[in-house]
Parts: structure tokens; C-alpha cells; sequence
């Protein structure tokens, strides 16, 4: 389980969200959620509507009650072009493209 603790601190620190990614691609459910709400809002990282919603699909589905309603309002709020490029990354990262980890950013 991740250790959501330093989130707070993640706006101005790119290496906690470093060390929260690591997690969230090892399937941690608390990590994927963290994962999506910085990209959502750009704690650490370059703001991603794509990627916020990409971990948060993640999490909803395992069952992460929180992740299913910050999806909901990073669905409502994104371009069709980040939505698609999110159905993209999913794909890719269900087919195993993803031999080196999940990509940071996206185009």
C-alpha cells in the first residue's frame, strides 16, 4: 500500500511523485488513485487529463470508491482528443506494450 502521506507535498515535489508512480505501476490501488488526482491536477507532474484518467481507471477498476468519482469529473472536464488518447494509453498498457513502465506524458 502506498503511504499517501507526502501527497500534500507532492505539488512541489517531483520526486515523491516519482516514487508514487513506481507504485501505482506495480498495481498498488492507493497509488493509482494518488496517481490520477496529481495528473488531474499537476502535483508534481506536468498536468494530464489523459493520464489522470488513465490511473483513475485503474483504481475504479479495483474498486476504489474515491477513484470512481474523480473519474467522473476528469471525464466530464477533458477534450474529446485527451479522452481518446486515453483510451489509447489503456489499450496499450492491456495489450503489454508497455515493456518499460507507463509514459509520463503524452502528446
Amino acid at each position: 500500500m502506498a503511504d499517501l502521506r507526502s501527497l500534500a507535498l507532492l505539488r512541489n515535489d517531483p520526486h515523491e511523485a516519482k516514487k508514487l508512480l513506481r507504485d501505482a505501476e506495480k498495481g498498488d490501488v492507493d497509488a493509482q488513485y494518488a496517481a490520477g488526482l496529481i495528473y488531474a491536477e499537476g502535483r508534481g507532474v506536468e498536468q494530464n487529463d489523459a493520464l489522470s484518467y488513465f490511473w483513475l481507471t485503474l483504481a475504479h477498476e479495483q474498486g476504489d470508491e474515491d477513484a470512481t468519482l474523480l473519474l467522473a469529473v476528469v471525464a466530464v472536464n477533458m477534450s474529446q482528443e485527451n479522452y481518446e488518447c486515453a483510451l489509447e494509453i489503456l489499450q496499450k498498457y492491456r495489450s503489454g506494450e508497455f515493456h518499460h513502465g507507463v509514459p509520463s506524458s503524452v502528446q
